[in-house]
């Protein structure tokens, strides 16, 4: 894509031919190329219309009907952040008091339109001159292009002065290739920009990969990790005024909130799923004890934040090893934070033994969860050779430094609301 196709696209003729492709998009792309050159589209802005057809097929995850009118690239909608997690970002910066931002490498745009549609002036600057043209052009789409305006430039050349809060979320991939960068300082902005920011703007957001270091975090900064869904999808920094705790996972499930607040006392916008936040030191350890009735298998925000002990506390449980993030308690209890599952059987792991056991109790279908295990689970389902009408769960683990296989069952019981209100 480059500006003449976006340009190109913008046109009557372009919105035809975006139509024409949703029509065929998600099928077979070269009967969807010969559809649209058979209708009189020419083959360049067939091919850029089928490419934006694709894109918004996939972002419908991310973002929702809004995907429908908005121009995207590949590898500014792997970025980009899903539209219930920049909602949420937005509704706790307004919270706090924010009414102008600065969105450094703003991307197509996606946490700056959540912003402007929370009421927060926003000034985006990307250096990509497609990647910015597109996140103007979708403010336009979204009718909040007053509200949020792009411009193409460095993005650590921008007055921070002028706005109350400054958020950044550098590129994470290279240009050209779309590969990953895992150094920091390879990041664009680079790593030492973004943690100066900090020290610049009294209210800096700034969004990391979930597998951040947490030597990189800065001192005074919370960190926060978000889930969707139960999948790890990001991790947030938050500094100067805006840090409130040093850790914090947040869990995002589908459905409306339990409790009518959410950050600061805000009211929570109640068209966003429930969000439930659990938040500790991300220091303290966990006691450990031997496997129990019922094991916590936390969610993957509650593991990333070091927020296990915490977690522990509220369940009354244990680990069976201090290197495991599974707890075990004698009852189960209902959180947002974890999935509960009621052990059955616990095996020094032995395929030939949990082979027999398995067919002795007629188990044809099995889930594998794991964690501290080598195992890979298809290799061992293939292994198993199942059959027969039941179910069970697998859980592959250590105790005690020793494999582990631990055969249980879900537990299901209605949600407590009082529990899933934090």
């Amino acid at each position: 894509m480059d500006l003449d196709q976006l340009a190109a696209l913008r046109t009557p003729e372009g919105s035809a031919a975006l139509a024409a492709a949703t029509e065929v998009a998600g099928g077979d792309p070269l009967a969807a190329a010969a559809a649209l050159r058979s209708a009189g589209v020419p083959a360049g802005l067939a091919a850029a219309a089928l490419t934006q057809a694709e894109l918004r097929r996939r972002a419908v995850g991310k973002f929702g009907p809004a995907a429908a009118g908005m121009f995207l690239t590949r590898a500014g909608l792997e970025q980009a952040t899903r539209g219930v997690v920049a909602a949420r970002r937005a509704d706790r910066l307004r919270a706090a008091g924010v009414r102008t931002l600065a969105d450094l490498g703003c991307g197509l745009g996606a946490d700056a339109l959540a912003a402007a549609r929370a009421g927060i002036r926003v000034y985006g600057v990307e250096a990509d001159p497609v990647t910015a043209a597109m996140a103007a052009a979708n403010a336009e789409a979204a009718g909040l292009a007053e509200e949020f305006t792009v411009e193409c430039g460095d993005a650590t050349a921008f007055d921070v002065s002028s706005v109350d809060a400054a958020f950044c979320d550098p590129a994470r991939r290279r240009a050209g290739t779309g590969r990953r960068i895992f150094d920091p300082n390879a990041y664009s902005p680079p790593w030492d920009f973004v943690t100066a920011l900090a020290e610049r703007v009294p209210h800096t957001v700034v969004k990391v990969a979930p597998g951040l270091d947490h030597a990189l975090i800065p001192a005074g900064a919370e960190a926060e990790w978000v889930s969707v869904g139960g999948d790890l999808v990001e991790a947030a920094l938050w500094c100067g005024g805006l840090a409130e705790v040093p850790r914090r996972a947040t869990v995002v499930k589908e459905g409306p909130p339990v409790n009518a607040f959410c950050i600061g006392g805000a009211p929570c916008n109640h068209t966003h799923p429930a969000c439930h936040q659990l938040t500790g030191s991300g220091t303290d350890e966990a006691a450990v004890g031997p496997v129990r009735r019922y094991v916590h298998d936390p969610d993957p925000a509650v593991v990333r934040a070091h927020l296990v002990a915490e977690l522990a506390a509220e369940l009354d449980a244990t680990l069976a090893d201090p290197t495991i993030a599974y707890l075990y308690a004698d009852a189960p209890a209902a959180t947002p934070f974890a999935r509960c599952l009621e052990v059955t059987d616990v095996l020094p792991f032995s395929l030939k033994r949990l082979r027999a056991l398995l067919r002795e109790r007629g188990v044809g279908r099995v889930e594998i969860l794991k964690r501290g295990s080598a195992l890979e689970p298809e290799r061992l389902r293939r292994d198993l050779r199942l059959a027969g009408p039941e179910a069970a769960s697998l859980v592959l683990t250590r105790v005690a430094g020793a494999p582990t296989v631990l055969v249980c069952r879900p537990v299901a019981y209605p949600l407590d609301r009082r529990a899933a209100a934090g």
